[in-house]
């Protein structure tokens, strides 16, 4: 399973399924990450956490742990 943490800056990808439950699942999906929606990893933090992400025109940081919940095609 690849997931949005292992993307590299500059990678594309799309949203296959969001992982986790209750409310951390649900934040995810609140913030745009739903299935089918393209997103592109923009910078790594320099130790690498967080990852600012561009999806749906906005520019997004995720924890790296709540990024492995995000499954990628």
């Amino acid at each position: 399973m690849r997931t949005l943490k292992t993307l590299r800056p500059g990678a594309d990808a799309r949203v296959a399924r969001v992982h986790g439950e209750g409310a951390l699942r649900l934040r995810i999906m609140e913030m745009g990450l739903t299935p089918g929606t393209p997103v592109r990893v923009r910078k790594i933090a320099p130790l690498g956490d967080p990852i600012e992400i561009l999806v749906r025109g906005c520019a997004l940081s995720l924890r790296k742990a709540d990024a492995a919940l995000v499954e990628i095609m």
